[in-house]
């Protein structure tokens, strides 16, 4: 097993659950007129996100328990996923959470915990993800470097 690691000792969904109470905490202190709720339109919207967020994760979990890789982003990896739902997105896993964080939001109509999208989005992406590409590529090298020419960060194949 490598040494070396990400360097990540927060865990991700624990960004995904703070930024969901920092918006309900938000609407308490400065109050927006109640947003989306339970409803036709914000409800379908909000189950579509939890169906897109179970295509996601659970092959990725999956992918990774088969290969006894870990999920723990302080640990280093065993080995570099790029097949299943990682030809697909190489964070399947934080879009899946970002999917069931809006789908959330959406039902419980907080205006804030949707305006927070953007803010959780870039707290993931530098807290996390660019700590764990930096050290991919340390870890992985060439390896790295052709499967981030070929798949987006988020999700995606490159030129799609």
């Amino acid at each position: 097993m490598r040494k070396d690691s990400p360097g990540v000792y927060l865990p991700p969904p624990l960004i995904y659950v703070a930024c969901f109470f920092i918006g309900l905490g938000l609407q308490k202190l400065l109050p927006l007129p109640p947003g989306p709720g339970p409803g036709t339109g914000p409800t379908m919207l909000a189950v579509c996100c939890f169906v897109l967020a179970a295509v996601l994760v659970p092959p990725a979990l999956l992918r990774f328990l088969r290969t006894r890789n870990t999920l723990v982003t302080a640990l280093p990896a065993r080995s570099l996923q790029t097949g299943g739902i990682y030809a697909f997105s190489r964070n399947p896993m934080y879009a899946g959470l970002l999917l069931v964080y809006c789908g959330l939001a959406l039902l419980v109509g907080n205006w804030w915990t949707l305006l927070l999208v953007p803010v959780l989005v870039t707290v993931v992406q530098r807290v996390v993800i660019l700590p764990e590409e930096r050290y991919l590529q340390r870890a992985f090298g060439a390896d790295y470097t052709a499967y981030k020419a070929r798949v987006r960060r988020w999700i995606g194949p490159r030129g799609a």
